[in-house]
């Protein structure tokens, strides 16, 4: 269950990451209200997770999720660079958390 958990954190940190993009500095109300709330639950499901793994590959895990969903919606929603190199460099950070899931 803490896995899943942990995914449950890591796709709310995309929400959230990507959320900030929509506040404009926090002066809109709504997308401010979904940032702030996704933020305090992507926390929750990761204190829930590393009830039980271990803090370094969770935190890990968890922010590989949001690193590798947050680069993928930039470049589709927000018309950042879609290069060759940049989707090998996430490629690298999908291998290091399915690699962590494996030894963990």
């Amino acid at each position: 269950m803490a896995w899943f958990w942990l995914v449950i954190a890591g796709l709310l940190e995309i929400v959230w990451a990507v959320g900030l993009k929509y506040t404009d500095g926090f002066t809109r109300l709504v997308p401010s209200i979904v940032t702030v709330v996704t933020f305090l639950a992507s926390l929750y499901f990761l204190a829930l997770a590393v009830r039980t793994i271990p803090i370094g590959t969770g935190y890990a895990v968890f922010t590989g999720i949001g690193a590798v969903g947050v680069a993928i919606l930039g470049m589709a929603l927000f018309g950042e660079p879609r290069t060759l190199l940049r989707a090998g460099f996430i490629l690298l950070i999908v291998a290091g958390i399915a690699g962590l899931k494996v030894v963990t």
